[in-house]
């Protein structure tokens, strides 16, 4: 049997790693500045992360939801507790895509209406409702197509309010990602998620914040949208969660009252996927992450902006975009094959910057000479 061949690949197999270095089945040595779209948020093989897993993989792996399985109040309780959403329930669920069907799902389920309103630019999975809530009719199969999804522009207030004017009664959710990923590293304004928050509230939609790639702390706060001063009802997440092991969630409002059987899954909150999450919360909590993500997210970001030849720097915290020329579609690959850094992709030309949350300033400044040769930029002294 043959592997069914979806994925580009660059021609390295990595059989190592630790913090945010990784090597490949040549022992060579690599800086990941990508961590496998953000996935990594507390560094490769994080000894607690190691011992956590190890130590309940020797008790019980897995059993289903119909137990009780107390790691999941333990989790929920210190989600609660680093998110500021103590108030809020959990659902546990595998990936970011499932969580943004339940969200999606659990919106339509609260109200009753089907209209969804998403954003040019958006990325919320490759499943059946979040693929058609995702502006890339390539991946849209036929069996998605659904007139229930608006796109509106990302940023557009006015469009925002004539469509609430227009269907304001049947939109079931407003379903935004804090800062785009997949779309380029765009943020969402204060001022326009704050115009959501009134909307859905003006009339009864609910607000889905998709923080799967920019959540968990990656920005400085613990989710991107908080930082516009407004709650949304409902958080999905999961890159970061795990660290690498598959989990995914929602936070859901208080003002959703659950009943048995309306969400389920299989593997969902299974013992080993809570070990993993509980040991990226409390590596998190102890070594102070998102306050690091936002530090040397600010240097990283600061220092970039005094390329000449980079068109714009987009993000926050350690989540960044950088737009090249056309001329630099090359650099990518470059740092990669010459430099031995790995970092993302968004078209046409922009580089994602999404590592793990603890890297060093040393880490930053690697990255940064290595740029400066690439782009032959002299505004830039650093030494790699």
């Amino acid at each position: 049997m043959k592997l069914f061949d979806v994925y580009p690949l660059n021609p390295i197999e990595i059989v190592k790693a630790s913090g945010s270095t990784v090597w490949d089945a040549n022992g060579d040595e690599y800086l990941d500045l990508y961590g496998g779209h953000a996935v990594i948020s507390i560094g490769h093989t994080h000894p607690h992360y190691v011992n956590r897993l190890t130590d309940q993989l020797n008790k019980v792996a897995f059993y289903s939801n119909s137990v009780i399985i107390s790691l999941q109040q333990e989790l929920a309780e210190k989600l609660g507790k680093l998110s500021g959403k103590s108030d809020f329930q959990l659902f546990l669920c595998n990936s970011g895509a499932e969580a943004n069907e339940n969200a999606l799902k659990l919106a339509s389920f609260y109200n009753n209406r089907k209209k969804i309103i998403a954003f040019k630019g958006a990325f919320h999975g490759r499943t059946s409702l979040a693929v058609a809530a995702t502006d890339n009719p390539k991946i849209i199969a036929a069996v998605n197509q659904t007139d229930n999804v608006t796109f509106l522009p990302l940023n557009d207030e006015q469009a925002l309010e004539d469509t609430f004017k227009a269907f304001g009664n049947e939109i079931s959710s407003v379903i935004i990602e804090g800062i785009q990923g997949v779309g380029g590293i765009r943020e969402a304004s204060k001022s326009f998620l704050q115009k959501i928050r009134t909307l859905c509230d003006q009339y009864n939609a609910v607000y889905i914040a998709d923080s799967v790639q920019c959540g968990y702390g990656r920005t400085g706060n613990f989710y991107a949208h908080d930082y516009a001063g407004v709650e949304a009802d409902i958080y999905s997440m999961a890159k970061g969660m795990g660290n690498g092991f598959p989990i995914g969630a929602i936070a859901i409002s208080s003002k959703f009252k659950p009943w048995h059987g309306e969400l389920g899954t299989t593997f969902g909150g299974n013992h080993l996927a809570c070990a993993a999450a509980l040991a990226v919360l409390e590596v998190m909590e102890k070594d102070n992450l998102m306050k690091n993500a936002q530090e040397v997210g600010g240097y990283l970001i600061s220092e970039l902006k005094k390329f000449e030849k980079i068109i714009e720097v987009r993000g926050r915290g350690l989540m960044i975009g950088i737009d090249l020329p056309d001329e630099y579609s090359h650099v990518k690959k470059d740092l990669l094959f010459k430099h031995r850094i790995f970092t993302g992709e968004a078209k046409p030309n922009v580089i994602r910057l999404l590592p793990a949350l603890n890297i060093t300033k040393a880490h930053a400044d690697q990255f940064l000479a290595a740029l400066s040769k690439e782009l032959k930029d002299d505004s830039k002294n650093i030494k790699a």
